[in-house]
């Protein structure tokens, strides 16, 4: 019996990564499942450190803390996303806005306690909006339109129309599917929390664009505060749609 409790014993540790084996890729994709389970609230370093079968010390080689492991999280998310905002040229742009809207619900169908953070995480810049929340990302869909002929007015309304309408469906989407509706309750202090990704922390310093020339050349236009004006567009759009349905 011994012997056969040691062996199990070994097993077990061998299927536990080690310290020497630990990456942040490895921590995050753990962290992404983790959350897939149990909920943001429920991930914290010791947590995760106790999954891995590590001591938690040895987490904070690769992130600053659970904000930095959150933002690492977002990013893994909106990376899956890329390949998808990256569009063939011969698309029409309605097929190009159809397949982007899909890649992002499958997200939230598919990680329902996770896409909050992607929706309400501070973006890239204060005046991009989630969930296109990254200057990459961002950067492709304004590229993309305009090479299909739309004017840089036409391109930054259409991704305040396309962010605000996924926006408001996907939340309300992830509800349904277990993601949490009230406050979510301030990160545990759990170490340094400055992010270590690239488009983490909020920046307007055009430096930081100088791989995003669509986004650098209209980023005035992109910080215009149109709130009021797109709450009435949308909400006479929506009048619209009903007074069509109920006059057939």
């Amino acid at each position: 019996m011994a012997a056969h409790e040691n062996a199990d014993a070994v097993d077990s540790a061998a299927a536990r990564p080690s310290a020497a084996r630990l990456s942040r890729e490895l921590i995050v994709e753990t962290a992404l499942a983790q959350i897939d389970v149990s909920g943001v609230q429920s991930l914290s370093m010791r947590s995760l450190a106790q999954e891995l079968g590590v001591e938690a010390m040895s987490l904070y080689r690769y992130v600053h803390g659970k904000e930095d492991l959150l933002e690492g999280v977002v990013a893994l998310l909106m990376a899956d996303l890329m390949p998808h905002l990256d569009a063939d040229p011969t698309q029409h742009w309605q097929g190009y806005l159809q397949t982007s809207a899909h890649a992002i619900r499958r997200i939230a169908i598919e990680h329902p306690r996770v896409f909050p953070l992607v929706a309400t995480r501070h973006p890239a810049a204060p005046w991009l909006r989630p969930p296109l929340r990254s200057v990459e990302a961002v950067n492709a869909f304004l590229t993309t339109l305009i090479r299909q002929g739309f004017s840089d007015r036409q391109a930054v309304d259409t991704y305040r129309s396309f962010t605000s309408f996924l926006l408001g469906q996907l939340l309300l989407e992830s509800a349904t599917r277990g993601a949490p509706t009230g406050p979510v309750d301030a990160p545990i202090d759990e170490g340094e929390s400055a992010p270590s990704h690239p488009d983490a922390a909020p920046t307007d310093d055009a430096s930081v664009l100088e791989d995003a020339p669509e986004v650098l050349r209209l980023r005035d236009m992109l910080s215009e505060d149109r709130s009021d004006e797109e709450f009435e567009v949308s909400l006479e759009a929506l009048l619209d749609r009903l007074d069509r349905e109920l006059t057939r």
